[in-house]
């Protein structure tokens, strides 16, 4: 059974860092893409960065050269690292994972397993 818990959400103010941890479970990171999703209310669902089975990683243009993404394949762990937070990155953010994509992709309909996320709010 594959689960993904994400944590690491919290309140901070523009300017701040946070990293946030998605742990699975019933797999191992090493045979899937992954990928970092989010959802303001009211805003589709963007995606935010993904990497593939290769490690070959895909961001963003609005979080490019702020936020990466990685994997520590020791303990099943994929991280976003987030830094110089500004109001427009609030939003829930959620992992996904799919078996055997062709390439990294930051289509949310290219992914098979979610987590149920974490909040990231961030103040001005």
């Amino acid at each position: 059974h594959v689960q993904l818990v994400e944590s690491g959400g919290k309140t901070v103010q523009t300017g701040g860092s946070l990293r946030l941890s998605c742990q699975a479970s019933g797999y191992h990171h090493s045979a899937y893409c992954l990928a970092w999703f989010r959802q303001a209310p009211g805003k589709a669902r963007e995606g935010v960065a993904g990497i593939g089975t290769n490690g070959v990683a895909a961001a963003a243009d609005s979080v490019k050269g702020r936020f990466t993404i990685s994997v520590d394949n020791t303990d099943n762990t994929l991280y976003l690292q987030m830094n110089d937070l500004r109001p427009e990155d609030t939003a829930m953010y959620r992992c996904a994972a799919v078996r055997a994509c062709p390439t990294v992709s930051l289509q949310p309909n290219m992914y098979y397993y979610w987590g149920h996320g974490t909040q990231v709010t961030v103040s001005s």
